[in-house]
């Protein structure tokens, strides 16, 4: 029985126009702050949430509600935001 042959791929090269101008080398790492902002931000938020469940929704600011939820959870969001911008 006669052998099959072997096809070669060939190696691909992207267009000049299409790469990236930046390379992971050339980008600044992150400031000191951003990481313990970040991690603040997220103590802070579950701490928020804590508080308001075990005081029964009277702490920590009685007169804003179900609002205070927003608060808890809108800190945790804004950590995610700093932490995407993390490299």
């Amino acid at each position: 029985m006669p052998k099959s042959q072997v096809r070669k791929k060939k190696v691909y090269t992207p267009p000049t126009d299409v790469r990236p101008t930046t390379t992971a080398s050339s980008r600044k790492p992150s400031p000191v702050w951003l990481p313990i902002t970040a991690v603040a931000l997220i103590v802070v938020g579950i701490g928020w949430l804590v508080l308001y469940y075990l005081s029964e929704q009277e702490y920590p600011v009685m007169a804003w509600g179900y609002w205070n939820l927003a608060v808890g959870f809108g800190a945790m969001v804004a950590s995610l935001g700093l932490l995407s911008r993390w490299r």
